[in-house]
């Protein structure tokens, strides 16, 4: 595990919303299929096609909405999601806050 992030109820909401926005999406067929034997070692080669790139982004772009709607809508809701989401992560690295800042 990473280290303590000094916000551990966003880095659980952050961890959890990827798990709910991102893993448990279109992605994990993806990730579900045999490596390809040919590009598996070699980062240089796409194993992600366009379509299948523009339906994970679609389906993440999707999901956060969605959450940030209900968290607008109803907290005791989306309380309930990141709880539900957070059971998918319990083993992953704490979040770093190593991005700085957003650049346009």
């Amino acid at each position: 595990m990473g280290t303590h992030p000094d916000n551990p109820q966003l880095a659980k909401e952050a961890k959890a919303i990827v798990a709910l926005a991102f893993r448990n999406g279109p992605i994990e067929r993806v990730h579900a299929g045999k490596p390809c034997p040919t590009c598996s070692a070699a980062p240089e080669y796409s194993r992600i096609t366009d379509e299948e790139m523009k339906a994970i982004m679609k389906f993440a772009v999707d999901r956060v909405y969605a959450l940030l709607r209900l968290k607008n809508r109803d907290p005791d809701g989306y309380a309930r999601q990141i709880a539900f989401g957070a059971r998918y992560v319990a083993r992953w690295d704490e979040p770093e806050d190593s991005c700085g800042p957003f650049e346009p």
